[in-house]
C-alpha cells in the first residue's frame, strides 16, 4: 500500500492528539459520527460543483477515520460495537461520496459524463467488495490483507481528484477506482482461496497420514 508510511505518520500524530481530546467529553463514536458528517457534507459539496472544498473537507473527514481508533486506545475504550459502528459508517462516508460526484457529473454537459457515473457505479461497487471480502474472510479465519487499493488510498486518491477541479480529471480518477478497487477485490479474493486451498491439502495429508478405522496405530 502506498499509503502505508503516511499512515503511520498521521496515527503518531493522532495518538497525541487523541490524548488531549481524551480529557473532553468526547468519546470515539463521537469521532466516527463527525467524520461521517463531514464525508456527507463534502459529498454535497462536490454535487453541487464544489470540487476543492469538497476535496479540502473529505481530507478532514478522512483524519477522523484513524482518530476514532486512537481515541478508543487512548481513552481505554476499544469494544466490538465501536470498532463495528466505525465499519459500518465507512461504508456510509463512502458511497455519499460517489453519489456527491456522480451527481457533479449528472449536471455537466457532454456525453462523457454519462460513463463517468457509470465509473462512479463501479468504483462504490468495488470500495464495496474491498471492505466485505476483507471482513467475509476475516470472520472465517483466513488472513486478508493484501490488495493496492484499500481505504486510505481510495481516500487520498479522491481526494486529489476532487482537489485538481476538473470535470474530465475527475473522471478519469474514478475511473481508475473503479478498475482498480475491483483489481483489489479479485486480489483479496485470490488470497483467500490459496490459504483456503493450502488448508484443503493440509486437512489431506493429515487423513491420509491417519491411521484406517479398526487399524491399531503403532507406537
Amino acid at each position: 500500500m502506498f499509503t502505508a508510511r503516511f499512515q503511520a505518520w498521521v496515527r503518531r500524530y493522532a495518538q497525541r492528539l487523541a490524548l488531549v481530546i481524551g480529557r473532553l467529553p468526547v468519546t470515539p463514536n463521537h469521532v466516527t459520527i463527525a467524520g461521517t458528517a463531514l464525508a456527507v457534507a463534502a459529498a454535497i459539496l462536490a454535487g453541487v460543483g464544489a470540487l476543492l472544498a469538497a476535496g479540502i473537507v473529505l481530507a478532514i473527514g478522512g483524519t477522523f477515520d484513524i482518530l476514532d481508533g486512537a481515541l478508543a486506545r487512548a481513552t481505554k475504550r476499544s469494544y466490538p460495537y465501536g470498532a463495528f459502528l466505525d465499519s459500518t459508517f465507512d461504508r456510509y462516508s463512502e458511497g455519499a461520496v460517489y453519489v456527491g460526484i456522480g451527481a457533479y457529473f449528472l449536471g455537466q454537459p457532454g456525453p462523457v459524463m454519462r460513463w463517468w457515473v457509470l465509473a462512479c457505479l463501479l468504483a462504490l461497487g468495488g470500495s464495496f467488495l474491498v471492505s466485505y471480502v476483507r471482513a467475509r474472510a476475516q470472520s472465517l479465519g483466513f488472513k486478508c490483507d493484501s490488495g493496492l487499493f484499500a481505504r486510505p488510498e481510495r481516500v487520498v486518491v479522491t481526494v486529489i481528484g476532487l482537489v485538481i477541479g476538473n470535470a474530465s480529471l475527475l473522471g478519469i480518477v474514478i475511473a481508475l477506482l473503479a478498475i482498480l478497487t475491483n483489481l483489489t477485490a479479485v486480489q483479496r479474493i485470490l488470497e483467500v482461496w490459496a490459504q483456503a486451498r493450502a488448508q484443503r491439502r493440509s486437512r489431506g495429508e493429515t487423513t491420509a497420514k491417519a491411521p484406517a478405522g479398526g487399524e491399531a496405530s503403532r507406537p
